[in-house]
């Protein structure tokens, strides 16, 4: 067997020398590649007899580690000066800017739920919810429209597919096995009803109340002001001697609030709604600004025009005694409105299908920072 101890002496020599990552992989290739020496000399173990290999094995692969120690350390040596040569080349300076990173935006639907949530706390209401999937009692008997009542048809309904109504002699037929058609609810009018009978539970005959509703609801329509899944807001109040003229106070006060205008004028019309008796549409004034409605002064005024709004009206007799107050003692007035709709006017969006279709570029347009976002915090009060 040949003595490598002069090949391994030159290796670790070379090794030593070395300057360069590349160069010591370079030695390492001649040393322990497919075609370096020891490798070769490995190989030549298999030619050799057993007596022979065995005295020569321990040699050869112990040349073999001793050139791989060294390679392994001076690779360690050589990338520990290329880091300090690295540090002590290049800099950071710390004055300039941090790079911009993806931040998350609040939705106009969520931000408007805020404000509404807010304004009415000044006032005094609380907020009240209720289960999206409803039955139809709650969503609409409770509320005075019976199974032949023609107010029914103002909804586009989703029933759920084993509750649907089919048909009149269906609808009845369900109702008189005590079954209750289960829906997506059209409004948010069942949160009143249901606020109303856990009052009059632990106070019989009824007691004050003064309630908002915001939340989703669900109708069969879709184009640029309407979408199968929406957002409203509804108002209860129900106390001793209310009357129309605390109606009207409640929404110009908030509108003047959410709108932060102090010459907004409402129009009340008598309409009709099953729930409510009298009943009255709200309009609004309002001025077209640039190609957007912008809400604010006298309808009626030069360059101005009325827009409807909300409907509302004194709570229905009906719908009292379903709640389970007295309608002799009690009296309250109601309102629903759209919370999208409010969005929309205020902050300047043209067409409702956009809030639903998930474009982030429509959100980072539109939506609010939650770090610096609009806030309604100085009061009802307090609004100039």
């Amino acid at each position: 067997m040949t003595d490598l101890t002069p090949q391994k002496e030159a290796a670790l020599a070379a090794i030593e020398e070395t300057d360069s990552l590349d160069a010591l992989d370079a030695e390492r290739v001649a040393a322990l590649g497919k075609k370096g020496w020891v490798s070769l000399a490995l190989k030549s173990l298999g030619g050799m007899s057993p007596d022979q290999r065995q005295q020569a094995a321990p040699a050869i692969q112990a040349v073999r580690s001793a050139i791989a120690d060294a390679i392994e350390s001076k690779k360690a040596t050589l990338e520990a000066a290329a880091l300090e040569a690295q540090l002590a080349n290049e800099t950071i300076d710390l004055t300039l800017p941090a790079p911009v990173m993806p931040v998350g935006t609040i939705h106009p639907v969520s931000q408007v739920m805020d404000e509404l949530a807010e304004i009415f706390a000044d006032l005094g209401f609380a907020v009240a919810t209720g289960p999206e999937i409803e039955d139809d009692w709650h969503n609409f008997t409770a509320l005075n429209m019976d199974e032949s009542h023609p107010a029914r048809a103002m909804h586009d309904t989703f029933y759920f597919p084993d509750t649907a109504p089919d048909g009149g002699d269906a609808a009845s037929s369900s109702e008189a096995a005590g079954q209750k058609r289960m829906l997506l609810r059209t409004h948010t009018s069942p949160v009143q009803i249901r606020t109303m009978k856990e009052i009059a539970a632990a106070n019989p005959g009824g007691a004050p109340v003064r309630i908002i509703a915001p939340g989703r609801v669900y109708r069969s329509d879709s184009d640029a002001t309407h979408t199968p899944m929406f957002h409203q807001v509804e108002g209860l109040v129900i106390d001793e001697g209310i009357h129309l003229g605390h109606l009207k106070w409640t929404l110009e006060t908030f509108l003047k609030a959410f709108f932060e205008r102090e010459d907004i004028v409402l129009r009340l019309r008598p309409s009709y709604f099953p729930f409510t008796e009298p009943s009255v549409e709200v309009d609004v004034g309002y001025a077209n600004e640039n190609g957007r409605r912008v809400v604010g002064g006298h309808g009626d005024d030069e360059g101005h025009d009325w827009m409807e709004l909300l409907g509302s009206g004194m709570v229905n007799r009906r719908v009292l005694e379903m709640g389970g107050f007295d309608p002799d003692r009690w009296q309250g007035f109601a309102w629903g409105l759209g919370v999208d709709r409010l969005a929309m006017l205020k902050y300047g969006m043209d067409d409702l299908r956009a809030f639903f279709d998930g474009d982030p570029r429509w959100l980072a347009h539109y939506g609010f920072s939650p770090f610096d976002q609009p806030t309604l915090s100085a009061g009802v009060g307090a609004r100039a």
